[in-house]
């Protein structure tokens, strides 16, 4: 939804009236009334005003119908995707069968709205147009999403490592703790920010480890209190696995922070170079680790890569993600 809400917000700056409309969501394991809603959502017109053009961004709102309709996907539903191994490995062999039998059906109606649905097809990072490619046959072109447009800024390099994310298995913050217990990072500060399934293991996991008066868990807060954050940390941690985009890496970036993230994190490994922007590492507590204790113990490696990361922020631009979407495809 951030996403879509900035798309909105920088496509009215650009001159046009713009809406954000979001597709029906149906519980787990009804897909098809979902796909059924959504394909019957009415997008010809808002309000008693025609629509011009229509930009879907992920499962299942590419399914809706417009003659001028382009899709910058973030995901289609991953469970049945690039998750499927995780997903299914618990199931019973019942379960996988019925979860295998949805799964194809899926690809076939994602595969169906695809080639039917759109005049063209845009990926939010090359992790995104991988996937399109390897499991839809699908050929897409990468466009990065900037960064929400809020007052980032930078304060200078505190002394605390920056973390935030939705506390889910997914976003391993278990591998940052764990980094954090490792003699090359022992008296490394870092805040945690975000809520989620996994913050009570998390907690229970940073007592464990010792780190109890080193990890603060500073919850969700409030995008002031993360712009912040921002402003202050020394750098930002952001290792997910194999995320889809990730705007923690463009925000900080926006911020004059370098990144440190880990070489299975996806789309933030394909933004941050290791040593020009930030730290790439194997996905391994060690060297992890050691990336975090580099730049915490000298500040000006921290400012350097800051410095570049700033320049790389400013590659992507809301005006050039307008152009591409909606200025181009609403020429005659």
């Amino acid at each position: 939804m951030v996403i879509a809400r900035a798309l909105v917000e920088a496509v009215k700056a650009a001159g046009h009236d713009a809406e954000l409309v979001t597709t029906p969501s149906n519980p787990f394991g009804q897909q098809a009334s979902e796909y059924l809603a959504t394909w019957r959502t009415n997008v010809r017109e808002i309000g008693g005003r025609p629509v011009d053009h229509v930009v879907s961004l992920r499962y299942p709102s590419y399914a809706v119908r417009h003659p001028s309709h382009v899709c910058w996907l973030n995901h289609t539903m991953r469970e049945y995707y690039d998750l499927w191994d995780e997903f299914s490995g618990p199931l019973s062999p019942q379960g996988r069968l019925k979860e295998g039998v949805r799964r194809r059906l899926m690809h076939a109606a994602d595969n169906w709205c695809f080639r039917h649905h759109l005049k063209a097809m845009y990926a939010q990072s090359t992790t995104v147009q991988a996937r399109l490619k390897r499991w839809n046959a699908v050929a897409s072109t990468v466009l990065y999403p900037p960064a929400p447009q809020r007052p980032y800024r930078c304060e200078g390099y505190g002394d605390f490592i920056f973390v935030v994310s939705r506390l889910a298995p997914l976003k391993r913050i278990d591998l940052i703790l764990q980094a954090l217990a490792t003699p090359a990072a022992q008296g490394v500060r870092c805040v945690i920010a975000g809520e989620g399934e996994a913050e009570g293991a998390l907690r229970a996991e940073a007592t464990r480890l010792g780190l109890a008066d080193r990890v603060t868990f500073a919850g969700r807060g409030s995008d002031a209190q993360l712009v912040d954050y921002l402003a202050t940390c020394r750098a930002v941690c952001f290792v997910p696995k194999r995320e889809d985009y990730g705007f923690v890496t463009v925000e900080a970036f926006s911020a004059g922070k370098a990144v440190v993230t880990v070489t299975d994190s996806g789309g933030p490994a394909e933004l941050v170079v290791d040593g020009v922007n930030g730290r790439v590492t194997t996905p391994e507590p060690a060297a992890l680790g050691q990336a975090l204790a580099d730049l915490y113990t000298d500040p000006l490696i921290a400012q350097r890569l800051g410095a570049q990361a700033l320049i790389t922020a400013g590659r992507f631009t809301w005006t050039g993600v307008v152009d591409t979407l909606v200025t181009q495809h609403l020429q005659p």
